[in-house]
């Protein structure tokens, strides 16, 4: 029943390591029980953790292995230990056997073993052993959430399994006679009596929860299930990384700094990547030239100051899960060893759109195709990735459309308080050419012919940024600008014009050899039907000299008529405006939701701890309530439930009809006995050590001065009552036996009783 948690687990891994992992740490945590079931109960728990360690440590070697992960086992399982949770629960489904995904199931696994088989063995209450087993099961329902049909088939299994355990422990039961036969008549005849009322009690309570929660459970059977994942925070890049655009212009003005190190193997340049599409729809310079675009970020959300990543990573393992390749294009394999020199931050470059990567921990969106090392990068980190490069159908792009819907609302959307010149120039490009291709083209081909390139040019892409470099005096410093401005402009006046676009900040390399700071650059993309997202390249030639752009743009519209509103024209084929995307952009600053590590973590023992911990919580904090709040009499009314609550706890119960200082009395013998008991003294012995013995005679009085003068207590003698009760619990608490102790901060009976 153990192992078919980790079959159900299995579902949401790649591969079937996992379900073998866990299927072994359920039979060695029940073959360890049954083969030392002839030991004292006390060494059984060692005996079986010690063999716990050592498969988990196979298990975590394994993982390692399989997923290449460099480092010593010390290390991994190290690693593994901090971080297992986190991961688990954020990582990419399917998720990767690796050390920190497998070893959360694994020791969950062990320990429900350990506690199933010890209970139905040693105490014979197969049933009650197996409570570990079905939490463990539920748990892996929980984790795996929605992410994976309904387990119906393991869940049948299990509750055969269980049938046919429950059976098998009847047949070998040892049978007797009536145990009552022996008893006298009337009284064989009242025991029968109250099992027969007990027997027939307990198929009604059965019966009213069948009917009262069976609605319930059949209403949820075609429900969506809750998937923990959402409750917990993936990993974020950081400040620096969420807008890498800003730092175009900071490597333009450093452009001999090392950042990376390339070799690239596996695929000819011609299908690395496409540097860009002219008008005419052939191959641009970068297919020309042999230059490979190594990709860092995808910035899709602009608000009308900054573009942002707006990505979600999820923890990733060696592979990486494939997206739907656009239908009309080629696809090349392009493999690169990459070497981190001075590059910084988090995000990891690699060919678009990577499939796998070894050498490095990393993290994956797959929305954009981008990789971040939760770690951040450092200097000397190498790591191999294998990309599929797409490469469109060119012929395709001049009668290629482009989508609309909610589905691209968020590379659709502009943002509010776009300048009115530039409202204008899209206008104005927009009616001039009626396809969506057309259009990008135009866009693409008014940016290189008016503006020019300057590596000192001040970073900003904000509206205020835009109109200056767009629309700003040629001598003053506008019309020139970075690839950042040239890329974000191109952006902007794409969704102006109803093109779904976004920005895309890396390096323009050869593939080989060393990638400098003036390698770095942005460049805009387009979504096309079919084609998937195609660059742009709106950078002017090295020796084109810019026309003015008063030449080509109209700065003032003309007036309409007085009925008409100025509104430019579009060809049917033009795709609707650009809408706004529901709840503005999706960037990384919302609030994080608490983590609920004890419901998504899988394991029974962390639920568990989730109960004590609340139990203590409440414990705590009535313990408050009573002592800390009210008048005075209340105050002294709750110092002595709290030490008539310890006596309960501490097997002694006092009768409501004993008067307060018999109470007292009680209370001061029950201490006496307890500490007699833990040092061994005979029963009959005066003392019992450890102390003098705290009393509560004092506490007594002032109980009744309650009871028979009311409103006469003040608020010293409410603190005295406090002080001399919580004295008397804390020694009668350290006269207990440890285990009694860890015990009596979590019993839920003060909570309970009135």
């Amino acid at each position: 029943m153990t192992a078919l948690a980790g079959v159900v687990l299995g579902r949401v891994y790649a591969g079937g390591l996992l379900s073998w992992l866990v299927i072994g740490a359920a039979a060695g945590s029940v073959l360890v029980s049954v083969a030392a079931r002839r030991l004292p109960s006390w060494l059984v728990a060692p005996v079986s953790i010690a063999a716990m360690a050592g498969w988990t440590l196979v298990s975590l070697r394994l993982a390692a292995t399989q997923a290449a992960l460099p480092g010593s086992l010390l290390e991994v399982t190290a690693d593994a230990a901090r971080n297992a949770i986190p991961r688990l629960l954020t990582a990419l489904i399917p998720v990767e056997p690796t050390p920190d995904t497998v070893l959360v199931p694994v020791v969950a696994t062990w320990l429900a073993g350990l506690t199933g088989s010890e209970v139905a063995l040693r105490a014979g209450r197969v049933l009650l052993g197996y409570l570990p087993a079905a939490g463990l099961y539920v748990a892996a329902l929980y984790v795996v959430g929605p992410n994976a049909e309904p387990a119906v088939g393991a869940t049948l299994v299990f509750v055969a399994v269980a049938a046919v355990g429950l059976a098998a422990s009847s047949a070998t039961a040892p049978t007797g006679g009536d145990p009552t036969s022996e008893l006298p008549s009337r009284v064989r005849a009242a025991v029968r009596l109250r099992l027969a009322g007990g027997a027939a009690l307990g198929v009604a309570l059965v019966v009213g929860l069948v009917a009262a929660l069976g609605p319930v459970v059949a209403d949820q059977v075609d429900g969506r299930p809750v998937d923990p994942r959402r409750y917990v925070e993936p990993p974020q890049v950081q400040t620096l990384d969420e807008n890498p655009l800003i730092r175009i212009s900071g490597w333009a003005l450093h452009p001999e700094q090392k950042l990376l190190d390339v070799s690239t193997e596996g695929a000819s340049t011609e299908g690395v990547s496409t540097e860009g599409v002219s008008t005419e729809g052939a191959s641009t310079e970068g297919a020309a030239t042999g230059a490979t675009r190594i990709r860092l970020a995808v910035l899709s959300d602009y608000d009308g100051v900054t573009w942002r990543v707006g990505a979600t990573y999820r923890n990733a393992g060696r592979i990486l899960p494939a997206g739907a390749v656009a239908r009309d294009s080629t696809v090349t394999t392009v493999r690169q060893q990459i070497t981190v020199a001075e590059l910084s931050g988090r995000l990891l470059p690699a060919v678009a759109t990577p499939r796998e990567v070894s050498g490095a921990r990393v993290a994956y969106d797959p929305a954009s195709g981008t990789l971040i090392r939760p770690e951040g990068l450092t200097p000397g980190l190498r790591y191999a990735v294998t990309s599929a490069a797409e490469r469109p159908d060119e012929n395709l792009l001049p009668t290629a459309n482009v989508p609309a819907g909610e589905e691209v609302a968020r590379v659709l959307r502009v943002a509010d308080g776009a300048p009115d010149p530039m409202r204008r120039l899209a206008a104005q490009l927009a009616e001039e050419n009626g396809a969506p291709f057309a259009r990008a083209s135009a866009i693409e081909q008014f940016l290189a012919e008016h503006y020019r390139v300057v590596a000192d040019a001040p970073s900003g892409h904000a509206y205020p940024n835009l109109g200056f470099f767009l629309f700003g005096p040629r001598g003053g410093g506008g019309q020139e600008g970075t690839s950042e401005q040239f890329a974000a402009a191109f952006a902007v006046l794409g969704r102006l014009s109803g093109l779904p676009t976004r920005v895309v900040v890396g390096f323009r390399t050869t593939g080989q050899g060393p990638v400098l700071a003036g390698d770095a650059s942005a460049w805009p993309e387009v979504l096309f039907d079919g084609l998937g997202w195609v660059p742009f390249n709106p950078l002017p030639q090295p020796d084109d000299e810019p026309r003015p752009v008063e030449e080509d743009f109209r700065e003032k519209p003309e007036d309409p008529p007085p009925s008409e509103a100025p509104a430019p024209t579009v060809e049917p084929s033009a795709s609707p405006e650009p809408v706004a995307a529901p709840g503005g952009p999706s960037g990384g600053g919302g609030v994080s939701t608490p983590v609920l590590v004890a419901g998504g973590s899988g394991g029974l023992l962390l639920v568990l701890g989730a109960v004590l911990f609340a139990l203590v919580a409440m414990r705590r904090s009535l313990t408050r309530a009573r002592l800390g709040r009210g008048d005075p009499g209340q105050r002294i009314a709750g110092a002595w439930r709290e030490v008539t609550d310890a006596l309960r706890l501490a097997g002694r119960p006092v009768g409501g009809d004993l008067a307060a200082t018999e109470v007292a009395e009680q209370a001061r013998q029950a201490l006496l006995a307890a500490r007699r008991e833990r040092s061994g003294a005979p029963a009959d012995s005066a003392g019992g050590g450890d102390g003098p013995v705290p009393v509560v005679d004092e506490l007594a009085g002032l109980l009744n001065q309650v009871a028979f003068a009311p409103g006469t207590a003040t608020a010293d003698q409410a603190e005295r009552a406090g002080a001399v009760a919580t004295a008397y619990v804390a020694g009668l608490r350290a006269a207990r036996p440890w285990w009694r102790r860890l015990l009596w901060s979590v019993h839920p009976g003060p909570l309970r009783r009135r």
